[in-house]
């Protein structure tokens, strides 16, 4: 009875494990990374308020269809089915979000082990507040004071541009403007540092830029004197594509700065993205090399997300300045444990100082929605992670205490140095 007794015990123990286990990781190292609580670098958390569309500048919903990993949408894909049953058993969203309310996200965070997330939004709203949630603004729409006709080159761009008007016509409108300035000089001094003013007192961390869904991000530092003249010269009409990125580069650049006066990080999306029309090419993380160098920038923070999918060695390369990190997010929807371990034993052997766990989740449909990805996302990444670190630990590179710490540096010790969290 005493063998029976201890017998049972150990099922016990084993079925009220936290880590879900995986064959290539070590099933402790699996457990202790499962029971940190995570920081979260990128999400695109959805309000309880009835028709949020703000949780992104850019929604990708309405675009023309690319082809998407199942497991994000095929409802019956294992991991899918794996989420909803751990968020929500028996019940339906639409009750336990009506039983929690207010606290509906915070309770979708303490699910998926995520302590605070960074909310990825256009305006915040009461049910996301710190500390659990804080937010990452959207300022590509400052890029593009302009008529931009000449950068709609497709009908994903179309959209995406009729969008970023509306924001800039807030911003505009937030700094008690009907219209764009008449001068760069005007433009910079009365709209867009009091826009990344506002928006720091309002709490935010991050200034995210979606700019490759707009242009490549060969970015450079232009001078202002050529930026004003192009200012002045079209203020009205169409702009020539190679005028108007003058102007961009150097508002692009002008923004780094103040961020870095202001002490706020640039997110900026790289590698693959969403819609028919994705220049891939123009997302890679490389074509930031000539900002990422200029001493000028060296007071302001890059993080470059979503791992840079397929240029993750491109990334590794980047994370070893003072400056630069990368977030995993995305990572752990679109690839299965042991892919995305692939990717980030790199950059886990370059720069683990320098690597951020991010979930990326997104309200991708009725099925699988924001709560469900987060879930999925987190799953994916910590046994990804506890794979990596495995590997590295047999292959004598680190010991499993290294290994520990590691885990907590990306989970979330490097988010809260960099961001100054409590």
């Amino acid at each position: 009875m005493r063998f029976a007794f201890a017998a049972v015990l150990l099922i016990a123990a084993a079925c009220s494990r936290p880590g879900v286990h995986h064959p290539l990781a070590d099933p402790h190292l699996t457990d202790e990374i499962a029971a940190i609580k995570a920081i979260d670098n990128h999400a695109h958390i959805v309000s309880i308020a009835a028709n949020d569309r703000e949780f992104d500048a850019l929604p990708v919903d309405n675009l023309e269809p690319s082809v998407l990993p199942s497991r994000l949408t095929d409802p019956k894909a294992p991991e899918q089915v794996q989420a909803r049953n751990a968020l929500f058993g028996r019940s339906s969203k639409a009750d336990v979000m009506k039983q929690k309310g207010d606290a509906y996200a915070s309770w979708v965070l303490d699910q998926a082990g995520i302590e605070t997330a960074l909310a990825n939004r256009v305006r915040m709203t009461p049910d996301l507040t710190a500390p659990r949630f804080r937010w990452t603004s959207y300022v590509d729409s400052l890029l593009f004071p302009l008529d931009n006709t000449s950068m709609v080159k497709d009908s994903d761009k179309a959209a995406f541009f009729k969008l970023e008007e509306g924001h800039r016509k807030r911003y505009l409108t937030d700094a008690g403007l009907s219209a764009v300035p008449s001068t760069l000089d005007e433009y910079t001094s009365k709209v867009v540092t009091p826009t990344l003013e506002k928006q720091k007192q309002a709490g935010v961390l991050g200034l995210k830029y979606e700019a490759a869904y707009l242009r490549a991000l060969d970015f450079s530092n232009a001078a202002k004197d050529d930026a004003a003249r192009v200012y002045s010269k079209y203020p009205s009409g169409a702009v020539p594509p190679a005028e108007y990125k003058i102007l961009q580069d150097y508002l692009f650049c002008y923004i780094a700065k103040e961020a870095g006066r202001l002490g706020l990080a640039i997110h900026i999306h790289t590698g693959f993205g969403g819609g028919g029309y994705f220049n891939t090419t123009g997302s890679d993380p490389i074509l930031l090399e000539p900002v990422l160098n200029d001493p000028a920038f060296r007071k302001t923070n890059f993080v470059l997300l979503h791992g840079a999918w397929p240029f993750g060695d491109h990334l590794a390369a980047l994370i070893t300045k003072p400056n630069v990190y990368a977030d995993v997010s995305v990572e752990g929807l679109f690839f299965y444990p042991t892919e995305m371990a692939k990717h980030i034993r790199g950059w886990l052997e370059f720069a683990p100082e320098k690597v951020l766990f991010g979930t990326d989740a997104y309200p991708w449909s009725d099925q699988f929605g924001w709560e469900e990805a987060i879930y999925m996302s987190a799953t994916t990444t910590r046994q990804a992670l506890a794979i990596a670190l495995t590997g590295m630990w047999k292959d004598g590179e680190v010991t499993h205490p290294q290994a520990l710490d590691i885990a907590r540096l990306v989970l979330r010790d490097n988010a809260r140095k960099l961001y100054k969290l409590p």
